[in-house]
């Protein structure tokens, strides 16, 4: 059977897949789990969701679930999920559960839990979790049943919290901010006006069902559109649940997540918050981030491909700094999770604080070239045993040299190989990319 927890929590069609008996029995079994460990007082959860139509459904079966295990419930509506995982540390809650699907179309929906702290799950405890969903314990009755109260100040809350963690005014700086029709809608453009800026909202006018619809940072196309409009200095993507961000610069050209934490990474060193002047990336992130950090004299760590790998990184070796390509950046000593106003923030401070561009601090990184190809296969575990492919892989590595990079990966979901190519050139990886995906091809 099928692991029901998936690198971000339990995910899925809404109504589909993720049924309202599923979310209650799921939240009831977080309950007794995460609550197990201190029985001195009723556990509480803090709950939040994206405004994808579906969270009203779910939000009440989530409610419903923890009442049922005895939890008391804060209940903080619409947020971004940092926000949730920031709440559970500052209310001192139990646990927390965010509704959200993130990045993904409206239909689907997902259930994120934290821990006490606001911290992800590890998969111990999440297959315990799992495990404890067919639990027939008896429910508590009568004043044993949990208590549901709405926190009507969660978003200053947070916003405070940002505001604190922001070290300079952006007075004098405008940005368009794409809030993706989600959590972030209110959020966004009211926390970035408190620190100063002059904001331009856009898809920022949530429906329940437009949610990530051609907007946010999995379609930026807008965006640049309206940053060059406007005369910003720069634009700000979220993701549907706003725990990523991608940046614009002034004249359209995108920034992305490897960009984002080269400026912030040389920001920490310069101030000497960059513990052990160490980086924590995924084997994703573009090599031209290596090149540069390697540079200025900061290593990098690599992680397997998720911000989760990245977090367990940040905690075990205490570092100061790590995520995503994709926008996911964990700063751990202001959020225990990919923050992407947090990230918008502390660029935007870097801004304000060197008085240069975007893209002039942008350009400390040179973006190499990245092909992608997906290769369907028949059987992944041959191709990684194959000493064809390795004998490829070997090739195209020694032609590429220190100038780039060969990266095959499988699916964790699908029978797909991905094979990764970088150069100096596009034309150089695209076609070491497609040596390498026939190779894979014939031998699976």
């Amino acid at each position: 059977m099928a692991r029901l927890f998936g690198t971000d929590g339990v995910r899925g069609l809404a109504n589909g897949e993720l049924t309202p008996e599923l979310a209650l029995a799921l939240a009831a079994s977080a309950a007794r789990v995460l609550a197990a460990h201190d029985r001195s007082h009723r556990p509480v959860a803090v709950v939040g969701r994206d405004p994808r139509a579906s969270g009203e459904m779910l939000e009440a079966a989530v409610v419903a679930g923890l009442t049922s295990a005895g939890a008391d419930v804060l209940r903080v509506g619409v947020l971004p999920t940092p926000a949730v995982a920031y709440l559970v540390g500052s209310l001192e809650a139990d646990l927390g559960v965010m509704i959200s699907a993130s990045h993904n179309p409206m239909p689907d929906n997902g259930i994120k839990l934290f821990a006490a702290g606001g911290h992800k799950l590890p998969d111990g405890i999440e297959d315990e979790i799992e495990a404890g969903l067919a639990d027939g314990k008896v429910r508590p009755t009568g004043a044993g049943v949990g208590r549901v109260h709405d926190v009507d100040d969660a978003l200053d809350r947070y916003a405070t919290h940002l505001l604190g963690a922001t070290p300079h005014s952006l007075a004098g700086l405008k940005v368009v901010v794409d809030c993706a029709n989600g959590a972030s809608s209110a959020a966004a453009p009211e926390v970035y006006r408190r620190a100063g800026a002059e904001v331009v909202a856009l898809h920022a006018e949530p429906d329940g069902i437009n949610i990530n619809e051609h907007c946010g940072s999995n379609h930026p196309e807008k965006l640049r559109e309206a940053v060059v409009a406007h005369g910003a200095d720069l634009g700000i993507a979220h993701d549907g649940d706003a725990d990523r961000c991608v940046a614009v610069d002034s004249a359209g050209e995108l920034v992305d997540g490897d960009q984002i934490m080269a400026v912030l990474a040389l920001a920490l060193a310069e101030s000497g918050e960059l513990t052990k002047d160490t980086l924590v990336a995924t084997v994703m992130s573009n090599l031209g981030l290596h090149l540069a950090m390697k540079a200025h004299g900061i290593h990098v760590v690599t992680t397997a491909v998720g911000d989760r790998y990245v977090l367990e990184e940040l905690r075990a070796s205490g570092f100061a700094l790590g995520g995503e390509q994709s926008g996911h950046v964990v700063l751990p000593a202001h959020a225990t999770t990919g923050d992407g106003l947090l990230t918008a923030l502390r660029l935007m401070s870097r801004m304000a604080e060197t008085g240069k561009s975007l893209a002039d601090l942008a350009a400390v990184m040179n973006r190499l070239p990245q092909v992608l190809v997906n290769v369907p296969v028949a059987d992944k575990a041959a191709v990684a045993d194959s000493s064809e492919v390795r004998d490829a892989v070997g090739e195209v590595e020694a032609e590429l040299g220190e100038e780039g990079r060969v990266l095959l990966r499988p699916s964790g979901t699908e029978q797909l190989v991905r094979v990764m190519v970088e150069a100096p050139a596009q034309s150089t990886a695209q076609a070491a990319a497609d040596r390498l995906a026939g190779v894979v091809s014939a031998v699976s």
